[in-house]
């Protein structure tokens, strides 16, 4: 079975604009693709977000997920239209389990240092932080774009936990970068091995859908098919 439809859900310090190398790769091997835009004001209103995009698919949906929105998916994608979960460089929460939660638990954070809550709680990626731990293998002037567009992120967000964990019931796949600064490969690893997720590894930071597009596309076409 082949599903027509991609959803792609961008992370924390992100929005749709990062999706904007793999979307006309996509269009151009006859996909309808739509790139959400998260509030990331709430876990609740993201995966909101994300059920809306889904109600107004024609069809089985592949759902993407980049970082943060690895939990955001992992709750989104129980509604039956969604047929195969795929996580970029992802968090990947169970039942229960938050971003947040499985973020305490890695075995080095370099990144706490480089972000910066402002007086609502809404938290920022410095520029050094892009440069060098979230998005090293981008030219400064893509790193800057970055930089720029970035979406803070309510620091509650990350603490959302999930009621039911779609992976558990659907084809799931996985893409770890391995030079990945903000997610380290061990913990991509170990959550990709937990969901028994197919694996594909690609010598990237934490942005491969920017530095590497075409291998983020044939890896999600090939969940789609």
């Amino acid at each position: 079975m082949t599903a027509s439809n991609v959803i792609l859900v961008h992370g924390a310090w992100a929005d749709g604009s990062s999706w904007a190398k793999i979307i006309p790769l996509l269009a151009a091997r006859g996909m309808a693709v739509t790139a959400v835009q998260l509030p990331l004001t709430s876990f609740e209103a993201d995966v909101a977000a994300v059920g809306r995009a889904i109600a107004l698919a024609q069809g089985d949906v592949v759902l993407v997920g980049h970082s943060y929105a690895g939990a955001v998916i992992g709750q989104a994608g129980n509604d039956p239209k969604v047929t195969r979960l795929v996580y970029i460089d992802a968090f990947a929460p169970d039942a229960g389990e938050s971003a947040g939660s499985l973020f305490a638990q890695f075995e080095t954070v370099p990144l706490n240092a480089e972000i910066r809550p402002d007086a609502e709680g809404f938290l920022s990626l410095t520029p050094e932080g892009i440069a060098t731990l979230f998005a090293q293998d981008l030219d400064p002037v893509e790193q800057a774009v970055v930089h720029a567009t970035q979406g803070p992120v309510n620091g509650a967000a990350l603490g959302g936990t999930l009621t039911q964990a779609a992976w558990r019931g659907r084809p799931t796949f996985y893409l770890i970068g391995t030079e990945d600064l903000a997610i380290p490969r061990v913990d991509q690893e170990r959550m990709a091995e937990r969901m028994n997720a197919t694996i594909q590894r690609v010598a990237s930071s934490h942005v491969p859908m920017l530095s590497h597009p075409a291998v983020v596309t044939d890896f999600i076409l090939q969940a789609a098919t």
